[in-house]
């Protein structure tokens, strides 16, 4: 669902299942660099989904964002660094493995369709009928 790499580093939060009736993923959070490499399993659900969306306009617009600060799950931040086309994408667990990590990517404009399109692919495959 979120794709952020090059120069050697990334930040991936792929979703491998979901929890039928539930409607939440099964996603990994995938940290790689020269320096760390680590996997991390948590939940989405469709508010993740949503608040993803928001964060997603926000740093369109070119504003600082945070993701899931504040829930019982790894949060995001993704600082846009002013100088040039680069983030700072930090991943902080506090429920679980106590550990926080900042990787710095590239960020360019053409990133911004593909997360979108991951996103509205991740709600096409979550479309269940109403009970």
């Amino acid at each position: 669902m979120i794709r952020l790499e090059g120069d050697g580093n990334s930040v991936i939060l792929r979703i491998t299942g979901t929890e039928g009736r539930k409607r939440s993923g099964k996603p990994d959070v995938l940290v790689d660099t020269p320096f760390v490499r680590g996997t991390l399993k948590t939940w989405i659900f469709p508010e993740n989904l949503r608040e993803w969306q928001q964060a997603l306009d926000s740093l369109d617009a070119g504003q600082n964002i945070s993701w899931r600060e504040g829930h019982r799950a790894p949060w995001l931040f993704i600082e846009l660094d002013e100088d040039d086309d680069r983030c700072r994408v930090t991943i902080k667990d506090l429920s679980m493995s106590l550990t926080t990590v900042t990787v710095t990517v590239p960020l360019v404009d053409a990133w911004f369709d593909d997360a979108y399109r991951r996103l509205e692919s991740v709600w096409e495959t979550w479309q269940m009928p109403d009970d």
